[in-house]
Order: structure tokens, then C-alpha cells, then sequence
């Protein structure tokens, strides 16, 4: 396992491929919580020791899917991220709030199902408008003084936003949508997204000296090279809702994977790897969001990290990127 360093992050050693929860929520088709539980301990086995999840994914299953697994290990080796801002009711009906009483008990909820005293990274899930954004920073600020937080960080936010936030609060990471085929994307399932990752906040982030974390490294399974033309999940899968893996717009993402498993080929492994490659390659790219269902996949991410794409390849890969104009 390789790691990396960033300055927001007072050069805490962070793995470069991190551990998404998403998947383990239950929302996902072929989820098991004692697979779950078995994969989230191989990937502290492999060095992995940044997790990131969120207490929308299953409605709070997936945090304690997490906390179950990690309670018996050292705190302080592992590094938390969740997140906050969408919250639900009885109905299981959404709403979005960052007030200061909010925010209190969406974290001490958190902090139940996690099994934990403290969540290394706190990270506002989604902007929306008429957030309260100044209660909000200042609320944020506060739990970090008081040691229920280490550090701030934005998902989703536009550059806009991410600098009012920045002049309210320490902002340690940035969160967002990035892929080999999704690099500035301006839709993320149905949700308009106001930032464009490439163009405008990884240089943010190397200005800055915080990571970008990266979700959706594999495009939600379609760079492992494995999808089908159709009938790749059933309805009940969160991803049958994401029109990019379904449709008409599917065809060309599909198209453009096919043209990059031939890289694989060449490169001699697997397209899963070279997709995680080559985001770690980039130096504002924190740990990468890798989502995992069992000890193979994990391992098959940490993989990953034992190699590095050459110069030639990466061209090669561009230049398959660019003739599919997929920037949408």
C-alpha cells in the first residue's frame, strides 16, 4: 500500500485507496453485512485506514455495518470520514438542514452507529440552497474545538461556495464526482453538479494543499470492464437510476470502456487498476473512494497501488478520453 500527505491535513498518512461504504448500505444488489464486515477488515489487513461513508447510505445501516467492524481495532490508526446535512424522518422522507441543532444530533447519531467518540473528517454530504451556511461553518468550528471533529470537508460544493466556506471555516478536504470518464462532469445521476473537478478544484486543491477525494473511481462498476450491454442491475439497485448506466447515454460510456480494456491489455492488468492508477497518480487526488462487496474486490484495489502508469500509457488513454467527449 502506498500513502499520501497533504498540508490541511497536518501530513497525516492517509492510504492512497480508501474504502467507500456506499455499497455496504444495502442498496446495492449482492450485499451481505457479514461480507461487508469481512471485506472492511481485509482492507485494514492490506493498510487501508481511510473510510469514508455517510449516514444516507441505507439510512445509518451503513455506518453501523462500519462501526461493527472496526470497533475491535486501534482508533487512533484509522481515519473516519462521514458526513452530514441529509437527514430523514419516520416516512423515511430527505430533507436537508446544517443548523446548529441539526447538525448536534446527526452527529451524535453518527458517532453511536460508528462506535466511536470522535470522526476524523466531517463533510457537508450536499449544498442546497438556502443552506445555513454561516450557523453551519461556525457549528462545524465548534465541534472541532470541542474534539468531536478533527477536520472540515465540502462534497459536492461548487468553487463558489467551497471559498465563502473557506472564509467561515478550515476546510481540510473537497469532495466530489471524478473518473476517467467522468472528469468534469455537469450531472451525477439526475442531480445537476455546480463544479467541475478537473477545471476547477483540483487546482483549488493543489493551491490550497487539501486532498480531493475522489467517489466513483470505477464509475460505479462500469471501468472494472465487466459490464454487459444490458441487465446489469436489477431495479432495486441504486445504480438503475443513474441514466449514464442505462439508455441511450449508456452506449457511449460503454463503447469508450471497451477501447480502454484494450489498453488494459497492453498494459497487462486489469482495467479496474488502471482506472484507481490513474487517479492516484495525481497529487491533489487524496484517497480514492474505492466501494468493495468482498476480500477479492479489496484486494483487487489495493493492487492498485503497486504500480504506475507510464507516460505512454496515459497518452494512449487520453487520447481514447478525448475522441469520446464525455465530459457531460
Amino acid at each position: 500500500m502506498t500513502y499520501k500527505q497533504f498540508k490541511a491535513l497536518n501530513n497525516e498518512k492517509l492510504s492512497s485507496v480508501g474504502f467507500g461504504c456506499w455499497a455496504i448500505g444495502g442498496t446495492w444488489n449482492n450485499t451481505e453485512d457479514q461480507k461487508s464486515i469481512e471485506t472492511i477488515k481485509k482492507a485494514v489487513e492490506l493498510g487501508i485506514n481511510f473510510f469514508d461513508v455517510a449516514p444516507i447510505y441505507g439510512m445509518g445501516h451503513s455506518e453501523k455495518i462500519l462501526g461493527e467492524a472496526l470497533k475491535d481495532y486501534d482508533r487512533s490508526s484509522l481515519f473516519i470520514a462521514t458526513k452530514c446535512g441529509l437527514i430523514w424522518d419516520e416516512n423515511k422522507v430527505v430533507t436537508k438542514s446544517i443548523s446548529r441543532e441539526s447538525l448536534y444530533k446527526e452527529l451524535n447519531a453518527s458517532l453511536e452507529r460508528l462506535q466511536t467518540s470522535y470522526v476524523d473528517l466531517y463533510q457537508i454530504h450536499w449544498p442546497f440552497e438556502g443552506m445555513e451556511l454561516e450557523e453551519g461553518m461556525a457549528t462545524l468550528m465548534e465541534m472541532k474545538e470541542k474534539g468531536l471533529i478533527r477536520y472540515i470537508g465540502l462534497s459536492n460544493f461548487s468553487l463558489k461556495d467551497t471559498k465563502k466556506c473557506m472564509e467561515l471555516a478550515e476546510i481540510s478536504t473537497l469532495q466530489g464526482l471524478y473518473n476517467m470518464l467522468e472528469p468534469n462532469s455537469e450531472i451525477y445521476h439526475h442531480k445537476q453538479l455546480e463544479y467541475r473537478t478537473a477545471n476547477e478544484l483540483l487546482p483549488l486543491c493543489k493551491e490550497e494543499g487539501m486532498a480531493f477525494l475522489p467517489y466513483s473511481p470505477l464509475m460505479q462498476g462500469l471501468l472494472t470492464g465487466e459490464f454487459k450491454l444490458e441487465n446489469n442491475f436489477d431495479s432495486s439497485d441504486d445504480r438503475s437510476k443513474n441514466p449514464k448506466l442505462n439508455g441511450e447515454r449508456f452506449l457511449n460510456y460503454f463503447n469508450c470502456v471497451e477501447e480502454l480494456k484494450e489498453i488494459a491489455q497492453e498494459i497487462g492488468k486489469p482495467l479496474s487498476q488502471v482506472a484507481i492508477n490513474w487517479l492516484i497518480a495525481q497529487k491533489e487526488v487524496g484517497p480514492v473512494i474505492c466501494g468493495a462487496q468482498t476480500p477479492q474486490q479489496i484486494e483487487e484495489n489495493v493492487r492498485s497501488t503497486t504500480w504506475e502508469l507510464e507516460e505512454e500509457m496515459i497518452g494512449k488513454i487520453e487520447s481514447i478520453l478525448s475522441k469520446y467527449k464525455l465530459n457531460f
